[in-house]
């Protein structure tokens, strides 16, 4: 009989993902510098919220909080849906996610019900407290078969980063970085990353980007945006106040921003130049990096930036509308099956 302890699970396979150098995305001014990016749609589920997924489930099994025939339920805008379905499909729990209905959640819909999870959609217009009170609703009367791993506020988030991200990083660049660049999401990556970065070097210095139009961490109002990923709507349980100034505090050593255009041109230019596949919480990364990048100081300097998830779980969001319309209008419906037609009916631009 051969021995199974030599291979790894699928959860195992979590982390560790690669960590790579830019090059031809770079403007000349930020190639003074060293440019590197952790590759996060590597893991198994496409992104980054893998990592707490796996945490959230497994502390919540070893600490008796998650029992078999138990349901988890999980208010997420997608990747910790998907992280948490994939997980929950391989320990076998039911799982019900639960995400605003807008069109951009179309691909999270659609790989959650793959993985074989629930998926109960709330009116767009109640945002977030919205969902919190369909779940309310719905555990109510049975709480004890329910589990919430409440990725906002439960320590496993920046647990799992300061347990994996921030050492992968540190090892990956042999200690050799300088700063460390992110969307705050939940803030749990950021938190925990920082932490450990500067428990081992207390120079590195931590950026924390939101979109242009919804800097709720330093006092601006909450807009509506595209940046999929970063910006719920309210300060992160994780990172230190008070959310009223651009001041350092906590890990952050400084507030960065990007608009939802500007993360659209720099996810195509790394998809085009590098040949990576990015996301737009990714292009706003890479925006800043670069231009953090781009400062006179930051020659010979290193800057990490995080790349959360693959491009690929994007195509209902205006990162793909030009090509989507071509595509679409290339293929007619149904197709043309006259065989006298010529070879080659449609070609694209070069």
């Amino acid at each position: 009989m051969s021995d199974s302890k030599k291979y790894a699970t699928y959860l195992e396979t979590v982390g560790r993902t690669p960590l790579v150098v830019l090059h031809k995305v770079l403007p000349e001014a930020a190639r003074h510098a060293t440019v590197v990016c952790k590759l996060e749609m590597q893991n198994p589920g496409g992104s980054i919220k893998d990592r707490i997924a796996v945490k959230m489930i497994e502390d919540a099994e070893r600490d008796g909080l998650l029992k078999p025939g138990m349901t988890v339920v999980e208010p997420t805008s997608g990747n910790t849906g998907i992280g948490l379905a994939m997980v929950c499909a391989a320990k076998g729990y039911r799982c019900i996610i639960c995400m605003p209905q807008v069109p951009a959640m179309l691909e999270r819909v659609m790989i959650c019900r793959q993985f074989g999870a629930e998926v109960h959609l709330t009116a767009a217009g109640l945002g977030f407290k919205g969902i919190l009170r369909h779940i309310e609703e719905l555990t109510a009367a049975e709480p004890d078969k329910y589990y919430m791993p409440n990725q906002f506020g439960n320590a496993a988030n920046p647990g799992a980063h300061y347990g994996t991200t921030g050492p992968e990083i540190w090892e990956q660049t042999d200690g050799d970085i300088d700063v460390f660049v992110h969307g705050i999401g939940t803030g749990g990556c950021i938190a925990g990353v920082g932490k450990y970065l500067k428990e081992k070097k207390p120079s590195v210095r931590i950026v924390a980007l939101e979109p242009s139009n919804a800097r709720v961490h330093v006092g601006e109002p909450m807009n509506p945006h595209t940046i999929v990923g970063l910006a719920p709507g309210m300060p992160s349980e994780f990172l230190e106040g008070p959310f009223d100034t651009e001041a350092a505090r906590g890990v952050v050593d400084e507030w960065a921003h990007c608009s939802q255009d500007d993360a659209v041109v720099w996810a195509r230019a790394a998809t085009a130049k590098e040949g990576m596949m990015i996301g737009p919480s990714a292009g706003a990364a890479l925006k800043v990096a670069v231009d953090v990048a781009s400062r006179p100081e930051s020659k010979g300097k290193t800057v990490c930036v995080v790349f959360a998830s693959h491009g690929i779980r994007y195509t209902a969001h205006p990162l793909w509308k030009e090509v989507k319309a071509e595509a679409v209008g290339a293929l007619p419906v149904p197709p043309n099956t006259d065989k006298s037609l010529p070879p080659l009916q449609w070609a694209s631009d070069a």
